[in-house]
């Protein structure tokens, strides 16, 4: 049984591959993504939709859940079983009727998603087809008030959990990020960037397709230009460069002295003086609606604020390892355009310049 007590922690495949649809309005088109050895398939229903990056907040409970368990010294297994306000109050959700139509919507298009994908089958190459949930049942009284729900996790996803290298701690904060870009850009900044001083930097084109957006790239580029000029992402300071005909976008971690990544989302202690645009007239949003799991309100949490102390020192062959700083590289301020100054800070009364 589930408590809901537990660190947020993410699976690492999940953080670095478009495994769901990053806009609320219902996606029936397929997300096809190939590199290298990887390719990765998700497949919608058209009366469903395909399950999207809110959806996956259960998932990252569930292996929560699993993950505080094992540490406990308990036998887990796929299946969970728990009661849902303790899920929706884990995740900053509100506990209204209407969200609890919400989150059986979501298990919905969870079960109804089905991913074919060739990762982790070892050498031997390996398909393999399955769905977010292989089963869910609500438990309810004769008066049709919820007592729990029960659902099954697919083997894939279960072996992704029970295996600790392929688990990450994720910032509480994540759960109030309201966009679909800028939650799937925050797992991607903590998968690759993690608490390396050097942090991580991408071509913004290969971030597209890492993303499985339907956006235009030009449309894709300005949500990652608002994010950025936002600092939206909690533990990690964003900067974007034009480098030739290419916008790079640069991802520093914060507070690297404690290792923490516990900055309260829009308050960053050591923010950006700047940005430039790249030549974009206008900085807009690729224009989704809304369904699916809705932004919710700030409330309080049952996630404990706890800081992300392991480094994450793991390469990616799938990822602009060509744009990633050497281990002598200097950080450059990542906010600036070429052509331009930065700024110098007030002299002290005397100071000779």
């Amino acid at each position: 049984m589930a408590t809901g007590d537990a660190a947020p922690r993410d699976q690492r495949d999940l953080m670095e591959r478009p495994f769901f649809s990053l806009a609320k309005a219902k996606r029936v088109a397929p997300i096809l993504y190939e590199a290298g050895a990887v390719r990765v398939e998700v497949f919608a229903v058209a009366e469903h939709g395909m399950a999207t990056i809110w959806d996956a907040d259960l998932l990252i409970w569930a292996a929560s859940q699993i993950v505080a368990a094992e540490t406990a010294g308990l036998k887990t297994s796929r299946f969970l079983r728990f009661i849902p306000y303790q899920l929706l109050t884990a995740v900053g959700r509100q506990t209204g009727a209407r969200d609890y139509r919400l989150l059986k919507n979501a298990l919905v298009r969870l079960q109804s998603t089905v991913i074919r994908t060739t990762i982790r089958q070892g050498e031997h190459w390996r398909r393999r087809q399955f769905s977010w949930i292989n089963e869910w049942e609500e438990m309810t009284r004769r008066d049709g008030r919820a007592e729990g729900m029960e659902i099954v996790l697919p083997d894939w996803f279960y072996r992704g959990i029970i295996d600790r290298s392929l688990i990450l701690s994720i910032d509480p904060a994540y759960f109030r990020l309201t966009g679909g870009i800028e939650r799937w850009l925050y797992r991607v900044a903590r998968k690759h960037a993690g608490h390396q001083a050097q942090g991580w930097r991408f071509d913004i084109a290969h971030l597209h397709q890492k993303s499985g957006s339907l956006a235009r790239l030009a449309d894709f580029a300005c949500d990652i230009r608002r994010i950025v000029l936002r600092q939206a992402l909690p533990g990690y300071r964003l900067g974007l460069k034009r480098d030739g005909q290419r916008d790079v976008l640069r991802i520093l971690p914060t507070d690297l002295s404690t290792g923490s990544v516990d900055n309260p989302v829009g308050k960053f202690r050591d923010p950006v003086d700047g940005i430039g645009t790249s030549g974009v007239a206008g900085i807009g949003t690729s224009g989704v609606g809304l369904s699916g799991f809705r932004a919710c309100k700030h409330q309080l949490t049952l996630w404990p604020d706890m800081g992300i102390r392991p480094r994450n020192k793991d390469s990616n062959t799938e990822s602009n390892k060509s744009l990633c700083c050497g281990p002598g590289e200097r950080n450059p301020d990542p906010t600036l355009k070429p052509g331009t100054q930065t700024r110098s800070p007030p002299r002290k009364p005397g100071e000779r310049p």
